[in-house]
């Protein structure tokens, strides 16, 4: 498949999901890269924005098998991965798919899981597998995680740990509709008879399996190499952050950039795709030192003061 074709696919799956749902483009595409660039994305709102709907919107205008998991305090690992059952007929253990076998799967509330469970689901995201009783289960391809957090209501949740926030590619957010795209939502809800909108498949597994594979012939010039490294590093140096970028994340923004330029239609990188992208794919994975924290510094701010003193190469196309 060509780029030109992948971004015409592409940007048909965003106008598809926006027809149905009352959100930002730009919010559409954060998932779409985050698809492209074989990650997961984790999407922090408050309830009721939609979060469902467009994960699961999303999973069928892609053609892809999808699964919901409400995680709770009391969520066991085994209720997530699947478990050994007794066969009384075979006289004989069997597994039992838990819900992450699916190529969507949309992890409601995530910082509600336990500890155990969401070290499971860390083995999920990050090796496309399961291990249940010491034995290894492969996971459905494409796997694509969409995980949700509340950053509102902190009661009963367990903070995700710093390698699990490194574990998810980028984190997104719809946010709240403008007015009109408000007034737009009631007037849609008073134009059909289910509450749902609903949406057509468009592609399909080995569709989304292709453009996959689209993304890794997109060239990247070594200043445009640099110019990730520069940002990177420079977040390990500010005086705000106790821990900054690490390589994981450094290479998880080469997989972004790479794929925003599949959704632009490049075969190349431009430094637009890399500053487009560092904010959602970088600012999440900082920590800050404990002052700034007191001073209630936002984590993208300081990317976007680290971002704005590295020298913006010049590439030609």
């Amino acid at each position: 498949m060509a780029v030109a074709d992948a971004s015409e696919r592409c940007q048909r799956v965003v106008e598809t999901m926006s027809d149905a749902i009352v959100a930002d483009e730009v919010f559409f595409e954060d998932l779409l890269v985050g698809l492209l660039a074989g990650g997961h994305v984790l999407i922090e709102d408050v309830p009721g924005t939609g979060k469902t709907l467009t994960a699961r919107s999303m999973a069928t205008v892609l053609g892809l098998s999808f699964s919901r998991v409400q995680l709770t305090p009391d969520l066991l690992p085994a209720d997530v991965t699947g478990t050994q059952v007794f066969d009384q007929r075979e006289r004989a253990f069997e597994f039992r798919e838990g819900p992450l076998f699916a190529n969507v799967v949309l992890a409601d509330e995530l910082n509600r899981a336990p500890p155990k469970t969401q070290a499971a689901l860390l083995e999920a995201m990050e090796e496309g597998q399961v291990t249940v009783e010491g034995e290894t289960h492969p996971l459905a391809t494409p796997f694509f995680v969409v995980a949700t957090q509340n950053p509102v209501e902190q009661s009963g949740t367990f903070e995700l740990p710093e390698a699990q926030k490194d574990r998810f590619l980028l984190k997104t957010s719809l946010g709240y509709p403008e007015r009109d795209g408000e007034r737009s939502l009631l007037e849609r809800r008073l134009d059909r008879d289910a509450a749902a909108p609903s949406v057509d498949r468009f592609l399909d597994p080995d569709a989304v399996r292709e453009l996959r594979d689209v993304t890794e012939t997109v060239s990247v010039d070594p200043d445009i190499v640099d110019f990730m490294l520069d940002i990177a590093r420079g977040t390990r140096s500010d005086r705000r952050v106790r821990t900054g970028v690490s390589p994981r994340g450094t290479q998880r923004l080469l997989e972004a950039t790479r794929a925003r330029a599949v959704l632009e239609g490049r075969e190349y990188v431009v430094p637009d795709d890399v500053t487009r992208v560092a904010g959602p794919v970088m600012a999440h994975r900082l920590v800050l030192t404990p002052e700034a924290e007191v001073r209630e510094v936002d984590k993208d701010e300081v990317l976007h003061d680290v971002v704005d003193g590295v020298p913006v190469p010049t590439v030609e196309a």
